[in-house]
């Protein structure tokens, strides 16, 4: 008997070539651009009611004013939403300075205490408690300067605050600084080339064969966190909630306790599961992804 092919690097392309437009509805993502003017949560209801969802959520929140990359997860592709947060994130804007000063001065406060791990305080209104967290700022560099008006670049670690980041750079300089515009290039692997616009999608919501071209199969997923091949004859069992067994896995295979593993057989995707490294217990069931019945 021929041993199966062990699959590490899944092909997303043949995924969603494979997959019907109610399959991908089901368990997709679109990349969207978001405009000016409204919350994440308009925009991913939007896509709910545009396309007839029973649900959809947003990967991470934008100010209303801000403009550019948020993904919308579709149905039960919801549940990946939190397994994408902490991932990096690409920003270009433009920050006003109080008082007239020079780049070089700018550039040399952000070299002193900007790059690398930095200590924030979320702002006032966030919903999220405030209290001092790291955050890691891996890029920020200034791109050109009219007047007191500074256009800038960063790429920072996820949950990172844009606005407060320019607010104590302005405290710092001692000149007070604010932001006056922000648009996110990237989100982990979404990226604004590849984004759609709600006008877009709104012209294509009812020609099926456009909208597939835009819908990201949820098995994205597996370009984030290692995938781990599992016994066609232990599917089923493990379809309904059964912890993966080392006896379960195509190849012998170790990660620390703990990581966030994805369970194919061959190309279909099982869930995401947790290494547990419990006895006989390889990895125990985050979310499972059910056959459409």
């Amino acid at each position: 008997m021929k041993k199966p092919e062990i699959i590490s690097k899944i092909n997303l392309q043949k995924i969603k070539q494979n997959k019907t437009i109610k399959e991908l509805l089901e368990f997709g993502i679109i990349n969207l651009d978001k405009p000016s003017g409204m919350t994440s949560f308009d925009v991913s209801n939007f896509v709910k009611k545009k396309l007839k969802l029973r649900k959809t959520s947003h990967f991470g929140t934008l100010d209303p004013k801000v403009t550019g990359v948020l993904p919308i997860a579709l149905n039960r592709a919801c549940k990946l939403t939190r397994y994408f947060l902490g991932e990096d994130k690409e920003y270009t804007g433009i920050m006003r300075v109080h008082k007239p000063t020079s780049l070089k001065k700018i550039e040399q406060a952000i070299k002193e205490k900007f790059i690398g791990v930095i200590s924030q305080l979320p702002p006032v209104r966030s919903r999220v408690k405030r209290q001092e967290r790291k955050r890691e700022v891996k890029k920020f560099d200034l791109l050109e300067k009219n007047n007191t008006d500074i256009k800038f670049h960063v790429e920072v670690q996820g949950g990172t605050y844009i606005r407060k980041l320019i607010h104590d750079l302005g405290q710092y300089l001692g000149i007070g600084a604010h932001m006056i515009k922000l648009r996110r290039t990237r989100a982990g692997i979404f990226k604004e080339k590849n984004s759609i616009s709600l006008e877009n999608l709104e012209k294509i919501s009812e020609n099926e064969e456009k909208l597939k071209e835009v819908i990201i199969p949820g098995e994205i997923i597996s370009e984030i966190y290692p995938v781990v091949q599992i016994k066609e004859e232990s599917s089923e069992k493990i379809l309904h909630g059964k912890p993966i067994f080392y006896e379960d896995l195509e190849e012998k295979i170790s990660f620390e306790k703990g990581k966030i593993i994805c369970a194919f057989v061959n190309k279909k995707f099982i869930g995401i599961y947790k290494i547990a490294n419990e006895k006989n217990i390889f990895a125990k069931p985050e979310f499972v992804l059910q056959p459409l019945e």
